[in-house]
């Protein structure tokens, strides 16, 4: 087990916004960062990161924590996964007490399939170097292909033996479980019991995520066996889901963000090569179709994207159905082809950088341009193919979700074509309004449920809302300014010389956890919601014990339940932040302005609402049960309604202070 004083360690170093950048392009807002979620798929970002705070939350998803919390969320890590990453992020040593061998049986699945993949990458690389099969066959094809030796480290490539069960024999023998084994797809079991490698007699290139974790390979056979497929992926486990995956996306997710653009290839050896020869903002679908939620994995880094195709045209045209997915995902497509007879992999072998990067500059073009001078090639002057060419660019066009972005193109497609931009706005009018009917079947059933809901009587939820807000910004207030001194205002009844009772004001200085609490405390009023009730308590208790509230201190000990909540809390002020108020001259007052202020009237509010709540019961007692004495009910009323207008008067009073 990791020992407190290293995660206290991590925590205290490791920075939110750094960590998280690695993953998500963030850009600055005020003080915060924000960027698209990485939880769904949006097109404004509603995701902010607080360096001050060092938490996070995303507003569209309605996650949040720490640091450790993201990637628990993002790379599904364990606990002590995360703290480990963050660790080897910051160099620091991980001090630790003696795993058991029950803690080890204990892991859970996941974690086991990890390490089993995690070694298949050591084993592999390490034949390659270090064996004579492996350096004759492996390191040879390697080397053919121009790949240097940090090349070769940096990706961890490897080789597979000829030899039957040279790697399962090699994984037992360490103690790996044959199970995991099946599971991740490295080992197949025969009916009649026997096992063999799946890649055996291959070259290796192992399938990262995002974060560096080995999820699965792809394996290319070196010799001319026509019944075997050329390349063998990794099957789909609980770790590697093939359509979520880019190939090479963890060494040039930097690169990615700080170029703002991804170069999108087909295969493994177009991403080596083009990263070799310097170009390291490259990814590669791995021979699949590319999928939506490839696309939204390069939509977290940018919003730009250079299709990268083969000089033949019968992949070109294969390849492009590709382009109307990224342009659905409301991202800017450009596609630059090669010389016939290259690809990226041949293409970057043969030019110097410099060379390769005036050519990708030069060669990109826009999605339009590009198809139609390749579909207009294939038309040859034929009228109905062109005009089926034309029905295509539009069906294209009216994937992008952006409007105006849809009439530039348009208006480029009618001056290519040399036809009426009416006519095409017409067609294109033709496909959204076909596009937003079968989106408006699917959502029926939904539509259905909401009626049901909008048709509901609105007392019970009005009431469950007003005591939530009012619970949930005592809790805000506690997590903002708990540890704040401020001066609050109390108004006491005294007799004056005269005999008669007037208020007097008097002021008094509390650190503001303080002032709930007494506040609460008089009026003997518990908190209705359960999870508020209990982070109440433990906020109360925390600064009992604590002189500054430290958000990560105090994260730590938190479930992980509870930890959502408060985040969701201490982030909902950055929400104003997506709205860019100030660009449209409206300025917005904070409640750090006045701490004072924004307490008093939320503990007087949160009173007058339960003193509302009591005549209302009341008064349904007297319904339920006629025989009540009706007279000692009237004056029951009668004291809170006026206990009610002397807490209104109070807000009035400290309103009027403040303006």
């Amino acid at each position: 087990m990791i020992t407190r004083e290293t995660i206290d360690k991590v925590f205290e170093t490791a920075r939110v916004e750094e960590v998280i950048g690695d993953f998500v392009q963030l850009k600055r807002a005020g003080s915060n960062f924000k960027g698209l979620s990485p939880f769904s798929d949006e097109r404004s970002p509603s995701f902010m990161v607080s360096p001050v705070k060092q938490i996070w939350k995303d507003f569209s998803s309605g996650k949040g924590g720490s640091v450790v919390t993201f990637l628990m969320e993002h790379e599904h890590f364990t606990y002590p996964e995360a703290i480990r990453y963050l660790a080897k992020k910051y160099n620091i040593e991980i001090e630790e007490t003696e795993v058991s061998q029950e803690d080890r049986i204990e892991a859970n699945e996941k974690e086991s399939l990890y390490l089993v993949s995690e070694f298949a990458k050591t084993y592999f690389h390490d034949t390659l170097l270090n064996t004579e099969e492996g350096k004759a066959i492996g390191l040879s094809y390697f080397k053919e292909r121009g790949f240097t030796n940090e090349t070769i480290a940096k990706f961890g490539l490897g080789y597979s033996p000829e030899t039957w069960d040279a790697f399962t024999k090699e994984a037992l023998s360490k103690g790996y479980q044959l199970e995991f084994l099946e599971k991740v797809g490295l080992t197949i079991t025969r009916e009649d019991g026997k096992h063999f490698d799946r890649f055996k007699g291959r070259v290796m290139f192992p399938i990262q995520s995002l974060s560096g974790r080995n999820l699965g390979f792809g394996g290319r056979i070196l010799t001319n066996d026509k019944k075997a497929a050329k390349y063998l992926n990794s099957p789909e486990s609980d770790i590697y889901h093939k359509s979520k995956v880019l190939y090479g996306i963890f060494h040039a997710k930097q690169a990615i963000a700080k170029q703002n653009n991804c170069y999108l290839v087909e295969g493994y050896t177009d991403v080596i090569q083009l990263h070799q020869a310097g170009i390291e903002n490259v990814v590669a679908s791995s021979g699949t179709a590319l999928t939506s939620d490839q696309i939204r994995l390069i939509n977290r880094l940018t919003k730009n994207i250079t299709v990268l195709f083969d000089g033949d045209a019968a992949g070109l045209r294969a390849s492009i159905r590709g382009i109307d997915l990224i342009l659905e995902e409301g991202m800017n497509v450009k596609v630059c082809s090669f010389p016939d007879g290259d690809d990226p992999d041949s293409f970057a072998r043969k030019n110097s950088y410099d060379d390769l990067v005036q050519y990708l500059e030069n060669n990109a073009k826009d999605f339009i341009q590009f198809k139609a001078s390749l579909l207009m090639n294939e038309a040859n002057n034929d009228p109905i193919k062109k005009a089926d060419l034309i029905r295509d660019m539009v069906v294209s066009i009216s994937k992008i979700p952006d409007r105006i972005k849809r009439e530039i193109y348009i208006q480029e497609t009618a001056r290519i074509m040399d036809i009426s931009e009416q006519v095409l706005l017409n067609t294109l009018a033709q496909l959204v309004q076909k596009d937003i009917t079968e989106a408006g079947k699917k959502q029926k059933q939904e539509q259905k449920a909401f009626e049901v809901v909008k048709n509901e009587p609105q007392v019970s939820h009005e009431r469950v809302n007003i005591i939530y807000e009012l619970e949930r910004k005592i809790l805000e207030m506690l997590l903002l300014y708990g540890s704040q001194e401020a001066d609050f205002d109390d108004y006491i009844l005294k007799a004056n010389e005269e005999g008669e009772m007037v208020e007097e004001k008097e002021t008094n200085t509390y650190k503001v956890f303080q002032r709930i609490y007494l506040s609460l405390q008089e009026d003997e009023v518990e908190l209705a919601h359960p999870t508020f009730k209990e982070i109440y308590s433990d906020l109360i208790q925390y600064y009992n014990q604590n002189e500054v509230f430290n958000v990560e201190h105090y994260l730590m000990q938190l479930s992980p339940e509870h930890s959502q909540v408060v985040t969701d809390i201490l982030m909902s002020e950055e929400r104003e932040l997506l709205h860019n108020w100030e660009t449209k001259h409206i300025y917005v007052k904070t409640k750090t302005q006045n701490v004072g202020q924004y307490v008093s009237e939320t503990i007087i509010s949160l009173r007058e609402y339960l003193i509302n709540k009591l005549i209302q019961d009341l008064m349904g007692s007297f319904q339920a049960e006629p025989e009540t004495d009706l007279e000692e009910l009237k004056t029951m009323i009668n004291d809170y309604n006026k206990l009610k207008v002397s807490l209104t008067n109070k807000i009035g009073r400290i309103r009027s202070i403040y303006l």
